[in-house]
């Protein structure tokens, strides 16, 4: 049995969005890993130590060591925690999840050589990451997308008469939220009826933000705080458009989900979601912060239902491919 030490960030539990760390830790499980995961403390030095206790605790039973890498204060996680690896000679491999990562390979170039040169391999959910790290001359890099359980995501076909929105995302200035408001501020100023539901902890004060914002515009906006996946997914059966407004991103699991459900998803088109979904075949997308542009796919969508019916089958029909019994034979093959 194949033992290996993901690190990441376990913060579901703590009032944050469930990462990827909790999900693939699982499914690897249930293909038979031997999975030892940190970290959930919350305070972030404490969770650097754990995270190295954890690494050096195993590193003599160890196959691998997974490091969910991002592009904020936690891709020094990365840093230090791959010099350790160095240290006991343990393979690791980094999992690119920072959207902005690209601007982390210019700005601290000795850093990120020290980190990916070095691994094992490098993991990238999308090719977005993967074609940007082959520009600054990285070519060990291969692409194993985000999965998901398509069984747990139910198509549920809508009907599509007033925009009811779904924003489910980290209240973080990286994700926009306030764009959301201003996206329906254009709808109300065309005398729509709207809804919109806005899901997700507070992490930076974008919450209070938008709660603001859409107070002073006189929008009604639903914030329903962090949810657990399985409540926002039966809510989402309530709304029949999912937007995402983000200014960086990489292949975000929530329009994964958004798309397995039947949502048609209207999102901006930065980092890796062009490579997620194409334009008017299956999604819609526009410029970054680009509120008009937005508020018109939206128009598009209560307009044309045909076409809108078959950008959702189109959705959901890629979405297959990122199920895990598709996915999980990338992993088998890289760890074995």
């Amino acid at each position: 049995m194949r033992k290996l030490v993901y690190l990441g960030n376990k913060l579901s539990k703590k009032g944050k969005t469930e990462t990827s760390i909790e999900s693939l830790s699982e499914f690897l499980i249930q293909d038979g890993f031997d999975v030892v995961t940190a970290s959930d403390k919350r305070n972030r030095l404490v969770r650097l130590l754990h995270m190295c206790y954890v690494m050096i605790a195993n590193s003599r039973t160890a196959d691998y060591v997974l490091i969910d890498t991002y592009s904020t204060l936690n891709f020094y996680y990365a840093y230090i925690i791959s010099l350790l690896c160095r240290i006991v000679n343990l393979k690791y491999i980094p999992i690119l999840r920072g959207g902005n990562l690209p601007l982390r390979l210019i700005n601290n170039p000795n850093m990120s050589r020290a980190i990916f040169n070095n691994a094992y391999t490098n993991v990238s959910p999308s090719d977005y990451l993967k074609s940007v790290f082959g520009e600054q001359g990285y070519s060990n890099v291969i692409c194993i997308p985000n999965s998901i359980d398509i069984i747990n995501y139910d198509f549920y076909e809508r009907k599509i008469k007033i925009p009811k929105l779904l924003w489910v995302r980290s209240f973080s200035e990286i994700y926009n939220p306030e764009m959301a408001i201003e996206v329906v501020k254009e709808l109300r100023a065309i005398q729509l009826d709207y809804e919109l539901c806005m899901v997700g902890p507070e992490v930076d004060g974008s919450m209070s933000k938008a709660k603001k914002l859409a107070k002073e515009l006189g929008i009604k906006v639903t914030f329903t705080g962090k949810l657990p996946k399985e409540d926002w997914i039966e809510l989402s059966k309530n709304y029949n458009i999912f937007i995402n407004t983000t200014n960086f991103d990489n292949m975000p699991l929530s329009v994964l989900e958004a798309m397995a459900l039947g949502l048609p998803v209207v999102s901006t088109n930065v980092g890796g979601i062009p490579f997620l979904m194409q334009d008017n075949m299956d999604g819609y997308l526009v410029g970054k912060n680009d509120v008009s542009g937005m508020a018109n796919k939206i128009m598009h969508i209560l307009d044309d239902s045909e076409k809108t019916r078959s950008i959702i089958l189109k959705a959901r029909k890629k979405v297959e491919g990122f199920d895990w019994n598709q996915v999980r034979v990338e992993w088998e093959n890289l760890l074995k």
